[in-house]
């Protein structure tokens, strides 16, 4: 995040109002939410946890055990089951 004048970017009546509320001190102005990135998103973690998840999921379809895939991806048994679950509804 990068720091910058409201002087700068600001219109003077803008600038005049916020005055009312604060001065002098930091503030933070999220993006809309229509803006925003899902998280994962702008880092590639979603892709890569849909990638394991669809992995998870074709080897227990193709034999492996969820114990077996337990120690495999360092997962507790709830969420391979929840991983399993969910993309069996996904894959029907």
């Amino acid at each position: 995040m990068q720091y910058r004048n409201a002087k700068e970017v600001l219109p003077p009546s803008l600038l005049k109002e916020m005055q009312k509320y604060i001065q002098g001190d930091l503030i933070y102005i999220p993006k809309a939410k229509k803006e925003r990135a899902a998280w994962g998103e702008v880092s590639g973690s979603r892709a890569l946890i849909a990638e394991r998840n669809e992995e998870i999921y074709q080897l227990y379809a193709n034999g492996k055990s969820m114990e077996e895939l337990e120690r495999k991806f360092h997962l507790s048994m709830d969420s391979i089951r929840k991983i399993i679950y969910k993309m069996r509804k996904y894959n029907e």
